[in-house]
């Protein structure tokens, strides 16, 4: 495995955990700025989704400062980014996500282990957020704004952008992944848009995406590139009559073959055709039976769990 802790501005770290696939996320550390007080302590964005994965990126802030993280930041209720919740926190540690991603993830519970039994999860114990919000908070770190922002549905129903205004970097959580095939199972296509729209009003400079490497400006173009193409091509699916995994097999990634997990074109094009036929954004589809279709679509193979 390969791990690197990138400096992006003073004090901000992005804990990039190569190659950025299924169930491999970064996570950012974010020092108190020079002149904080001494109650000041780092903040964690993201916590890595094994004890193991988790004790190392604890280990790499230990490298960075002799404190406990003060605040944890949960970008959305994904085990991949919350499982070491409870490996990170220390005394006093207080979690933050959205409301919804309190509710969801106290819902999910560990599921996401059952889909890869196989993997090297650890003893895992979910710790929900302890603090939530609704639409936007904004934290201050000494000197430092963090402004967390709920962008409405986008890569689930329960995102949180994190967005350091002085210094210009945005840790995108899942709604941005480099190098990787998005994924909205549990989103909104439209809202991915509008997510995107967004995301390029703040005018980051450096963009950290749940997975994959670093990025500038240039990833927001990538991804609003990519869901106006599966917009147009759900729109042909459903005036051809086609199913999701037909149009996904007929077409292919197109474009984006590039790009990683290939196979999420299945379960995003699901998704698509729920709002092309006028479905509201962040309504449940059935997820167990699309990704029986994705390993379909991917010969059969699940796909591969690098926890």
């Amino acid at each position: 495995m390969t791990v690197e802790t990138a400096q992006l501005a003073e004090g901000v770290y992005a804990y990039v955990q190569h190659d950025g696939g299924w169930c491999v996320s970064n996570a950012g550390i974010l020092l108190p700025p020079a002149g904080s007080g001494p109650r000041e302590r780092p903040v964690l964005v993201d916590t890595a989704a094994t004890q193991e994965r988790a004790r190392r990126l604890r280990r790499a802030l230990a490298l960075l400062s002799p404190h406990d993280p003060g605040l944890v930041v949960n970008t959305h209720f994904h085990g991949d980014h919350t499982f070491g919740n409870a490996e990170v926190a220390g005394p006093g540690t207080v979690i933050v996500g959205h409301e919804w991603t309190r509710t969801e993830m106290a819902q999910a519970g560990l599921a996401l282990t059952r889909m890869w039994p196989d993997a090297r999860w650890g003893e895992l114990e979910l710790v929900l957020p302890g603090l939530t919000y609704r639409d936007a908070l904004t934290v201050h770190q000494g000197d430092r704004v963090i402004e967390l922002i709920h962008p409405g549905p986008a890569h689930t129903t329960n995102d949180t952008l994190v967005w350091l205004p002085g210094e210009r970097v945005l840790f995108a959580g899942d709604v941005v992944l480099p190098g990787c095939t998005p994924f909205v199972l549990m989103g909104s296509v439209a809202g991915m848009l509008d997510a995107v729209g967004l995301m390029r009003k703040l005018d980051p400079v450096t963009v950290v995406g749940g997975h994959g490497p670093v990025a500038g400006p240039a990833a927001l173009d990538e991804t609003e590139g990519y869901f106006r193409w599966l917009w147009e091509r759900a729109e042909q699916g459903v005036a051809a009559g086609v199913t999701p995994l037909e149009a996904a097999r007929e077409g292919g990634p197109g474009p984006y073959a590039r790009w990683r997990e290939p196979e999420r074109l299945v379960a995003n094009l699901h998704r698509a055709y729920a709002e092309v036929r006028g479905a509201e954004r962040g309504v449940v589809l059935d997820v167990a039976a699309i990704f029986a279709e994705m390993v379909e679509y991917n010969g059969g193979v699940l796909p591969p769990c690098h926890a």
